[in-house]
């Protein structure tokens, strides 16, 4: 008769290890749209621990050691005939059998099947993944836009300067920026940059003051790519049509629901030409002299949406933005 041993559970006991690493994933998938740079990252951590912990839990039964069977033991009777001659003896002999069993059949079937589920779920889904996510890290990044020779921008006028921001887009990414080269500092040109985007909810702002059409000039450039500038005098600043936002020719908030002041560009001067770059959201812009713009000092922030407070207690109370 076989002997009898306790009843053992095949399965692993129940733990926690297999929802942390499913919180993990899920922090890290939605980092990638939060946060890429700070939430992912601390979900991928939380999913290496758990997984590490849920596979030194599934595994402990292996790493142990194996447990000693105690072989059965029969009395010998004595009989009228020879004792049979052991199998381990002659020159047919048998390898005398190891003591116990290391691994169970249905152990190791219950591994090597938990084992291959996992490599082909990996082979299915990281492709998978990977299509879905790489894209949003790739191509990201504005390109410069060339609006032309410095010569453009006779020093003290104000410009109003439609561009693509992508050429081969067409008329959808068409943009409009407020060009004012004020001299020059520290012996290069400086210029003020505004966007046209209202810091309320994205309308177009305008000039509070003429915009000479007859100025008209367009330019073609490399890339596919067309600028049109036109001479205004914002003396005004600039207004908004859609629900009554005013800004003073530095794009500071003035009056209306705008929360702060206009954006702006990044700019760069190559080979005679000036350079649109990134935008950039401002809070507010300090003139040391009132008269001069030259003397402006920008309080910059990353780029954020319309109606968006960038400072003080009101940005905290906005959730981290999608990289731009």
């Amino acid at each position: 008769m076989e002997p009898q041993h306790e009843e053992r559970p095949h399965l692993p006991a129940p733990t926690l290890y297999p929802v942390g690493f499913a919180a993990g994933i899920a922090v890290a998938l939605v980092g990638l749209i939060v946060s890429p740079k700070l939430i992912s990252p601390i979900g991928g951590a939380i999913a290496v621990l758990f997984a590490f912990l849920w596979i030194r839990d599934a595994t402990t039964e292996y790493r142990g050691v194996p447990e000693e069977v105690e072989p059965e033991r029969r009395e010998v009777r004595p009989t009228e005939t020879a004792a049979a001659r052991p199998a381990d003896e002659g020159d047919a002999a048998m390898a005398a059998p190891e003591p116990g069993e290391r691994f169970a059949r249905s152990r190791f079937l219950e591994g090597a099947t938990l084992g291959l589920g996992g490599v082909i779920g990996g082979l299915v889904s990281i492709p998978a993944l990977g299509f879905a996510v790489i894209p949003a890290f790739t191509k990201q990044g504005e390109k410069e836009v060339d609006l032309g020779p410095l010569g453009n921008f006779p020093e003290g006028e104000w410009k109003l300067a439609t561009f693509f921001l992508d050429p081969d887009a067409g008329e959808v990414s068409r943009r409009t920026a407020y060009v004012r080269n004020n001299g020059v500092v520290d012996g290069g040109p400086n210029f003020t940059l505004i966007s046209n985007r209202c810091a309320h909810l994205g309308c177009p702002v305008q000039p509070n003051g003429p915009v000479f059409d007859e100025s008209k000039k367009e330019i073609e450039v490399r890339g596919n790519q067309r600028i049109t500038l036109i001479k205004m005098l914002p003396a005004g600043g600039f207004g908004c049509p859609c629900h009554g936002g005013q800004y003073d020719p530095q794009g500071n908030r003035t009056a209306g629901p705008p929360v702060r002041a206009l954006d702006r560009y990044e700019y760069s001067i190559k080979n005679g030409n000036l350079y649109l770059g990134r935008t950039y959201s401002v809070s507010h812009v300090d003139l040391k002299n009132p008269d001069d713009p030259k003397t402006a000092l920008i309080h910059k922030y990353r780029l954020a949406g319309p109606g968006q407070h960038v400072k003080g207690v009101e940005g905290w109370l906005y959730p981290l933005q999608p990289p731009h």
